[in-house]
């Protein structure tokens, strides 16, 4: 039986969780303050109000289709208008944070934790290999998986339904370092394009896969995650190579990890682990450290020792944060 554990956020100075509760958490992504909604934070916030009343940047929604970013009295231009937007660093990749309507900046610290599972999986590869390490990134967003692969040395393939976020991948990869032709970037439908690769007969020794439950693709096609997610699963296993790994993460969804965990469980020759994502909040003195669910998470592997993937019947569950380093 596998057991579902958790998989908080490695260390990420540049992104810090001050506070959650009441349906809110307050942020640090480098040194602007965000406050926004979390439909998670469902305990008490622990930073007195006039803290959070400090945040540069609060989000207030307007509607169901996304709301608008309040700031403080004083913000920098730079941060306060339509065009706002800074940077923050995570090991050898720069990314751009920008607030949207839809109460996103472009950049998920929760996801470090995979960011770094896939750094481990390409440097073992790469000794591996007589080639790059072939990356698939599908719904990739904005591009930071991709961006901190690609300078791992891996060959990525990135792929997105958004213009936008295709466009805000490049300047990531700029931002970076890297240059637009170092990572294959394509906006399509994902599993259009998986189903294409398949007949290609192209193969991955990485494949990332982040579905909503529910969006359109470029030319109209509609994703719905309970139609979708198992022909794309299916699609994603033809295009395994004979070491891989494929980690599988959503959001919001509605599924148990272990309803993931079943689906995975059907590729062959693998091993699974499963659970939820986290941020840790900043420790504090005397009070036990809180974690903030940030989603599920499912990982297959492969023929590979890369984080230790597959743990087995038995095993125990990871720790809540520890305080003083926030890691498990």
């Amino acid at each position: 039986m596998i057991q579902p554990q958790v998989f908080p956020a490695p260390p990420f100075p540049a992104h810090a969780l001050l506070d959650a509760g009441g349906g809110w958490k307050l942020e640090r992504f480098g040194d602007v303050t965000l406050a926004r909604p979390d439909p998670q934070a469902l305990w008490r916030p622990r930073l007195p109000r006039a803290d959070w009343e400090r945040a540069d940047l609060t989000f207030e929604r307007e509607s169901d289709r996304g709301g608008v970013w309040r700031p403080r009295s004083g913000l920098p231009k730079r941060l306060a208008g339509a065009d706002a937007g800074w940077s923050v660093a995570f090991g050898a990749g720069t990314f751009l944070v920008r607030p949207t309507p839809f109460k996103h900046v472009g950049l998920f610290p929760e996801q470090a934790t995979n960011w770094q599972l896939v750094g481990q999986a390409v440097r073992e590869l790469k000794g591996a290999l007589d080639e790059p390490p072939r990356v698939l990134n599908l719904f990739g967003y904005t591009g930071a998986a991709s961006v901190l692969a690609a300078l791992e040395g891996a060959a990525v393939t990135h792929v997105d339904a958004s213009r936008a976020s295709i466009t805000w991948t490049s300047e990531n990869a700029d931002a970076s370092g890297l240059g637009r032709s170092a990572l294959r970037v394509i906006c399509d439908d994902a599993l259009a394009f998986a189903a294409r690769e398949v007949r290609r007969g192209s193969t991955y020794h990485v494949i990332l896969l982040d579905p909503p439950h529910y969006g359109r693709g470029p030319k109209g096609e509609v994703w719905r995650f309970e139609e979708g997610f198992a022909p794309l699963v299916a699609a994603a296993s033809q295009l395994l190579a004979d070491r891989a790994l494929l980690v599988l993460s959503t959001y919001a969804i509605g599924y148990s990890p272990l309803a993931l965990v079943n689906v995975l469980a059907e590729l062959p020759g693998g091993a699974v682990e499963a659970g939820e994502l986290a941020l840790c909040e900043e420790p504090r003195a005397g009070l036990p450290s809180r974690m903030l669910p940030a989603g599920f998470c499912a990982r297959w592997s492969r023929g590979l020792e890369a984080g230790a993937v597959g743990r087995r019947a038995g095993a125990a569950p990871s720790t809540p944060c520890a305080l003083g380093d926030g890691l498990a």
